[in-house]
């Protein structure tokens, strides 16, 4: 039986979590505005900077099943949130002190290690909500998540047009010191699961699961090759500052936000998830298709703000129906699969893209991520239209 202090805190924790989950996020996403250009500037080719780009969702897709499995066996959460932070802390700290061209895919790869523990963050979180709520829970988790990327990245990009990209990165272990702190303070009950975990192979072949997984691995692929990798270098040949830079990745992750805390509640009642998901993918194509033929910042910022719409109402939809039918003692590694799996995209849409633009240019791996983005819609029409007939029953699975 807790004290009333712990219990005490325990009321705080919905509270100290969403202010975690900014600095978690704040700091590996700091110097994102102007790390594509960054790496361009080191002499790296497009194909490797697609490499870099992607080994952040490669590091990703193989601890997030790990991390999830061994939080559910232990009951905690707590302890990947810590290590989340203090390995985004030392991603940062590692660009910073030791910013060698060599060195940037370990750095970038440790950024995603550091991400992996999402998966704790996400379920953490859908404890303070029903299993029905999952989805609102989920646009909520991801609302904050937003704002701290938003404030973040217009951080980062002001304080390098100022002081120089090294200083951002400082920055960005700072915050992740912060979080750190804060996290000290959250409290957890252990509820350890009371039957072994699924199998991946069993998770796998749940369709309900994997239905979420593989659309999020496309949505996944546009926002981390429009974005968070290859727009900015279209910026940079417009000649963008560093500034510019920074509000560019705002004007995407604002409305992502947005996106994400509107269709928590009053969308999803009148539009359900299958309406929702399909209009985010064919927002996000043609977004994504007039990125190579913006002209001026003024159409890239146009173009970005429309794709952080639409990637802000298709994840918390699919983050919240990936684990809406599973029990909450196993919800941990039903979201480490969903996350690995979608973490294919983040890491496969950039080096793609990449690997094209070494002989059709920027413009063929922006064309392909539309066409990406095509068919995540046309799936989701035909893959959900379960959500519109009846409610998946709750299992263990």
């Amino acid at each position: 039986m807790p004290n009333r202090e712990e219990r005490t805190m325990q009321r705080l924790n919905p509270i100290l979590l969403p202010i975690v989950t900014m600095f978690y996020w704040f700091s590996v996403y700091t110097y994102v505005p102007i790390f594509p250009p960054y790496l361009n500037q080191m002499g790296l080719s497009l194909s490797v900077v697609g490499l870099v780009l992607g080994s952040y969702g490669l590091t990703q897709m193989i601890v997030r099943i790990p991390i999830g499995i061994a939080a559910d066996r232990t009951g905690r959460r707590k302890p990947y949130v810590i290590a989340g932070l203090l390995v985004g802390t030392l991603s940062s700290a590692g660009f910073a002190l030791f910013p060698a061209p060599a060195l940037a895919l370990l750095w970038r790869s440790l950024a995603g290690v550091a991400a992996g523990a999402w998966v704790a963050y996400t379920v953490m979180f859908a404890r303070f909500f029903s299993s029905d709520e999952a989805p609102r829970a989920m646009s909520l988790l991801s609302y904050y998540a937003s704002l701290g990327q938003m404030i973040a990245m217009l951080l980062g990009g002001i304080l390098a047009g100022q002081f120089g990209i090294h200083f951002v990165f400082v920055i960005a272990a700072c915050g992740g010191v912060i979080g750190l702190f804060i996290a000290l303070w959250l409290q957890e009950t252990p509820k350890r699961a009371t039957e072994k975990p699924p199998s991946l192979l069993r998770m796998a072949a749940d369709p309900r699961t994997l239905r979420a997984s593989l659309l999020a691995a496309l949505a996944q692929a546009v926002t981390f090759t429009t974005l968070f990798g290859f727009t900015p270098i279209k910026a940079a040949h417009l000649h963008a500052t560093h500034a510019q830079l920074g509000e560019l990745t705002v004007l995407s992750t604002l409305p992502n936000a947005l996106a994400g805390y509107l269709s928590s509640r009053p969308f999803m009642q009148r539009f359900g998830p299958r309406k929702l998901v399909t209009f985010g993918f064919l927002l996000s194509a043609v977004a994504t298709l007039a990125i190579p033929y913006s002209t001026s910042m003024i159409w890239l910022f146009i173009t970005q703000a429309f794709n952080g719409l639409g990637q802000g109402i298709c994840m918390p939809q699919l983050m919240g129906l990936s684990i809406r039918h599973v029990r909450e003692d196993l919800r941990a590694t039903a979201m480490g699969f969903f996350q690995a799996v979608y973490s294919i995209g983040m890491f496969g849409g950039p080096v793609l893209v990449g690997l094209i633009s070494r002989t059709s240019g920027l413009r063929g791996g922006f064309v392909a991520i539309s066409l990406i983005s095509l068919l995540g819609a046309l799936a989701s029409f035909i893959t959900l239209r379960i959500y519109e007939t009846k409610p998946y029953p709750r299992t263990s699975s």
